[in-house]
């Protein structure tokens, strides 16, 4: 057996969180390679971004949507990035900064390489294995797709997929399509579906519609604020939940003024043909398409035994509470407020690595913030 490569800190995930690590860890003076390495199941750059429905379009514009060091460039067309202009930027990014990324490797396990709780943890992936002295997992969400179950999934004849799976409206044009889920993902695309399709938008509850001149920008000052309010021993304002839950893009705006944008409460269950819903009423459907999330990928983490019955690890920051070695960024509010965000990560990013640096040193340390 090939033994494991001895390094500092192994990255997991080279989306949006792993290069911000990435990031800090250069400018902390880490050596790229013996010093800190970055895994990456993703055959090229662009972590999740890669995958997402061509017309996706961020909520900001280019200034509020960067990663530490280097303001993304304006787009070339006109109105907020798309998903396209924001692969780009991350792969110039992991150039720029000559991030020592190995893409196509798919991490299987961490877990400890003995009972000394200074010692490394394992790295096992399908191109080999490293021994790091700390972990930053930041495999975010995508490698999760969330459907609920519902009576008489297993029944339907028609066609249902996850909004993961979502490629453009074309192929459901003259369809029947039911889209399930209340935020943006549905909102967005349901939109466009409308265009082609007969829609029908079910939710479990009514969306919250943000006022049409919040953007993420709005979003960010939000989440921002609660940050330094919780920080400083205060009650919680409310986070970004509290002003509603789907952003008015020009699309959504465009469909709810053609009337499409109405939801209705959720069906009860699913036939072959078909939904019912509560009141018994049948409607034919081709395709329901689930917009239900997802779930944070923390199946490598297994061994470690850290995850609580909410899914979740339990952490102080960035830091798992039960594996002080282990580090998560990325994966929403509970690894740190905007976290999941191009433009917040960062700042969790930036905490994380000091951890991990004062800890490699044995003696306080500081990671240098600015842009």
């Amino acid at each position: 057996m090939t033994p494991a490569t001895p390094v500092d800190v192994a990255v997991i995930g080279a989306g949006q969180a792993g290069l911000a690590t990435a990031f800090y860890l250069r400018r902390a003076g880490l050596t790229p390679g013996s010093g800190y390495v970055v895994l990456d199941a993703g055959s090229q750059p662009g972590g999740a971004w890669s995958h997402l429905w061509p017309s996706l379009r961020l909520f900001s514009p280019p200034e509020y949507s960067s990663l530490p060091g280097w303001l993304m460039p304006p787009a070339q067309a006109p109105g907020f990035p798309p998903a396209r202009h924001v692969v780009e930027y991350l792969t110039r990014y992991e150039q720029r900064y000559d991030l020592p990324v190995l893409h196509g490797v798919r991490v299987a396990q961490v877990r400890r390489a003995d009972d000394d709780p200074h010692g490394r943890l394992l790295v096992d992936s399908d191109a080999g294995a490293w021994a790091a002295r700390a972990v930053v997992s930041a495999t975010g969400t995508w490698g999760r797709p969330f459907v609920p179950h519902y009576p008489g999934q297993e029944h339907f004849a028609g066609r249902q997929l996850h909004s993961a799976r979502y490629g453009g409206p074309e192929e459901f044009a003259g369809r029947r399509v039911v889209v399930v889920g209340g935020g943006n993902t549905a909102a967005q695309l349901l939109a466009e579906l409308s265009e082609v399709a007969e829609t029908t938008w079910a939710t479990l509850r009514p969306p919250k519609f943000l006022p049409d001149d919040v953007d993420g920008r709005a979003l960010f000052m939000v989440a921002t604020a609660r940050r330094r309010a919780l920080d400083a021993g205060g009650p919680d304002p409310g986070g970004v939940a509290s002003l509603g839950d789907i952003v008015m893009v020009p699309p959504v705006e465009a469909a709810r003024d053609r009337g499409d944008l109405v939801a209705v409460p959720m069906f009860s269950r699913l036939t072959a043909t078909g939904i019912v819903w509560p009141d018994g009423r049948s409607q034919a459907a081709d395709v329901v398409l689930w917009c239900t999330g997802f779930r944070p990928d923390l199946a490598h983490l297994s061994p470690l035994g850290l995850r609580g019955s909410s899914g979740h690890i339990a952490t102080e920051g960035t830091r798992a509470v039960g594996e002080p070695r282990l580090h998560l960024v990325g994966y929403g509010d509970w690894t740190g407020p905007g976290s999941a965000t191009l433009i917040g990560v960062g700042r969790t990013a930036r905490e994380a690595v000091s951890e991990v640096v004062t800890r490699l040193h044995g003696a306080a340390s500081h990671v240098d913030g600015r842009m």
